[in-house]
C-alpha cells in the first residue's frame, strides 16, 4: 500500500466510523448522569442505569462502558429488571462479613480482657461498664495473650465501637484528691 491509498484508506475508515459512530453525550451531562447514579441504591440504580443506556447510548452496552465506566453485567441486570417491571433479588451472603462472623470467639476473649480492669458506676446510675484499657490496649492484649494475628484483628477504631456495644466505657481512674486545708477560724476573726 502506497502512501496516497494509505491516507485514503484511513480517512474513508474515519468518515464510516463517524457516520455510524454513537453519538456521546457531553461532558456536563455524563457527570450530572453519574452523580444521579451515585445518590441510588440497589435495583433503583441498576433500573436507572439501564434507562440511561437506553436514552444516551442506543441500548449499546460496549458505549455505555467507555461513556458511563458502568459495567454491562449491572446493566444488563437493570435492563432485565426494567423489561420485568420488578427487582431481581440480590444474592445472599455478598458483601463484607461483619466481625463477629469472621471471629466468633472475639467477644468472649475480650471480655476476659477487659472484665478484670472494669468497674460500674459509683452511684449506679447507668448499665455502663467503665474500664481503663484503651482499643489499642485491647488490640495488643488480644494479640499476645490470646495469640490473634494482627492482620485478622479489627482497626482500632472498629475496636472502639465494638467496645462501646459490648457496654465498655473508657475513663481514666481518677486518683483521690486530698481535702483542701481550711484555715480554722479564731475566736476574734470575723464571719
Amino acid at each position: 500500500m502506497q502512501i496516497g491509498q494509505k491516507w485514503y484508506h484511513s480517512r474513508c475508515s474515519l468518515q464510516f466510523m463517524e457516520e455510524f459512530m454513537l453519538p456521546r453525550p457531553d461532558s456536563q451531562s455524563i457527570e450530572t448522569i453519574k452523580y444521579a447514579a451515585r445518590l441510588l441504591s440497589g435495583a433503583k440504580r441498576r433500573v436507572f442505569k439501564a434507562q440511561a443506556v437506553l436514552n444516551h447510548c442506543a441500548g449499546n452496552l460496549n458505549h455505555a462502558k467507555t461513556v458511563f465506566g458502568w459495567g454491562k453485567d449491572t446493566i444488563q441486570r437493570g435492563l432485565l429488571e426494567k423489561e420485568q417491571g420488578q427487582p431481581i433479588a440480590d444474592r445472599p451472603g455478598r458483601g463484607r462479613k461483619s466481625i463477629s462472623e469472621r471471629l466468633p470467639t472475639l467477644q468472649a476473649d475480650i471480655r476476659s480482657l477487659v472484665d478484670p480492669n472494669t468497674c460500674t458506676h459509683p452511684t449506679f446510675e447507668n448499665t455502663f461498664r467503665y474500664t481503663r484499657m484503651t482499643a489499642r490496649a485491647v488490640l495488643e492484649a488480644l494479640a499476645q495473650e490470646k495469640g490473634y494475628d494482627k492482620g485478622v484483628l479489627p482497626a482500632e477504631s472498629t475496636m472502639r465501637d465494638l467496645l462501646n456495644k459490648m457496654g465498655y466505657r473508657l475513663r481514666r481512674v481518677q486518683k483521690t484528691k486530698p481535702k483542701k486545708k481550711f484555715p480554722r477560724r479564731m475566736r476574734s476573726s470575723p464571719m
